[in-house]
């Protein structure tokens, strides 16, 4: 019997309705049922400043929450956007917070996969590289294939919302069932 495995979704995009979030959901709809996805929000993080942990200080209460949730996950999926040839400040900020206090990173160990899009061809290719080498110094092992750039992300969907194009769909099913062997190999526990 295969063991669930719980998968923080981390999502680069704030906007209501970011390609992003529709791919990690229409993602998560084909994934096979060893994983549960769970979108971790990092809209209302406040901006890592050290000032405000450590010693007598409480951290925010958001950046409690969020390193709990992460550190809570078996595993995270990172689905972004690019953003002048790199990632969102809010996806870099949650990076951030997560992985403090020094020495107690939410984030370490942690199977991780990345998905960029964009409505451009290049499917957010900046991104997904600059994402990675963040990713390598929070100790997160990182699936290597399927690599997913997602290029035309505005042409993907329906008015519903949903997911419209036989070949994502496809190479989503290839993905989530890599990401979920991935995950499986590398999970803690």
């Amino acid at each position: 019997m295969s063991t669930t495995r719980t998968v923080a979704v981390i999502v680069g995009s704030l906007r209501k309705e970011s390609f992003n979030r529709k791919i990690a959901h229409a993602l998560a709809a084909v994934a096979p049922s060893t994983l549960k996805f769970e979108i971790v929000e990092i809209g209302d993080l406040p901006f890592y400043n050290q000032d405000l942990e450590g010693g007598e200080i409480t951290p925010p209460a958001a950046w409690t929450a969020f390193r709990k949730q992460v550190k809570a996950a078996d595993a995270v999926l990172f689905v972004t956007p690019e953003y002048n040839r790199s990632v969102p400040a809010a996806l870099k900020n949650a990076i951030d917070v997560g992985s403090r206090p020094y020495g107690q990173s939410a984030w370490s160990g942690k199977p991780c996969g990345v998905i960029s899009s964009s409505i451009g061809a290049v499917g957010g290719f900046g991104a997904n590289h600059h994402l990675r080498q963040s990713l390598v110094f929070l100790d997160m092992p990182v699936l290597q294939q399927p690599e997913a750039y997602i290029g035309a992300a505005d042409k993907l969907f329906g008015a519903d919302g949903k997911l419209n194009n036989e070949g994502t769909a496809s190479f989503l099913k290839k993905y989530a069932d890599a990401f979920a062997a991935w995950v499986e190999t590398n999970a803690k526990g």
